[in-house]
């Protein structure tokens, strides 16, 4: 079972989760803040600055948390954890034009390899509300919070980076991420975590490791939600060039 319709409302204020479906099936759901009217911002001078050439950067920041209750029904963990593969599953919903599904041709602007570029410092971060709504909920206890910024390998590639690449520390958490672009940008997450005190409801030993394994279709500036029964996700993506915060 996995925790679905994860709506930012009810999950980050009242704190509840619906779980349904299959561990393995993909499923996904956008948190973002309700809309609030807001002054509008300016147009830029026209500036004669060079444009900047070279592949696109994006900023990926991620919230890495844990359940202390059950939201998920029994299954075999452990047999779970030994199929995992080890790479992002495929994503759907992307069709690719020529040249941009692995067919060996390159996207224009677009050089093939994802590439690190530099962690995001904590003031950079724009996912602090979230964490400190998850720390006072009792519910749910954040693992991990890392940004950073990386270039973005041509759809189908399945190129990752390590989580230790990435920044992240924490020993009992292990998998590698991937972020592609063909018709539209994907990022995917193929995580495990090993927990010392599971929920009891999942019938899960001392120190079982659970698998995240899913791959969303993502827009700029949009809270992303990637689940599993004991542990999930909570992800945004915006271009490193012009990055502004959610709801402006």
């Amino acid at each position: 079972m996995r925790l679905r319709d994860f709506a930012l409302a009810a999950c980050l204020c009242s704190c509840q989760l619906w779980a349904t479906g299959h561990a393995q099936q993909p499923s996904s759901a956008a948190l973002a803040p309700p809309a609030e009217p807001h002054p509008a911002e300016p147009h830029p001078a026209p500036s004669s600055a060079p444009v900047p050439s070279g592949p696109t950067v994006y900023n990926v920041e991620v919230i890495v948390f844990r359940t202390n209750s059950t939201l998920g029904s029994p299954e075999n963990w452990s047999a779970e954890a030994a199929q995992a593969p080890g790479v992002p599953v495929g994503a759907e919903g992307e069709t690719g034009a020529a040249g941009e599904t692995g067919t060996g041709a390159t996207p224009v602007g677009l050089t093939p390899g994802s590439r690190f570029v530099r962690a995001l410092t904590p003031a950079e971060f724009q996912l602090g509300d979230i964490e400190a709504r998850l720390k006072s909920s009792g519910a749910y206890v954040p693992v991990a919070h890392v940004g950073w910024a990386q270039t973005a390998s041509p759809w189908g590639s399945k190129e990752s980076m390590t989580l230790q690449q990435l920044g992240f520390e924490d020993p009992q958490l292990n998998g590698t991420v991937i972020l592609e672009r063909g018709q539209f940008l994907h990022l995917g997450l193929a995580l495990n975590l090993t927990i010392a005190n599971p929920p009891s409801g999942l019938n899960a030993a001392p120190n079982t490791t659970f698998i995240l394994n899913d791959n969303h279709r993502v827009k700029f500036y949009e809270r992303n939600l990637f689940d599993a029964p004991a542990f999930g996700v909570i992800a945004l993506v915006a271009p490193a060039q012009g990055t502004r915060r959610p709801g402006r």
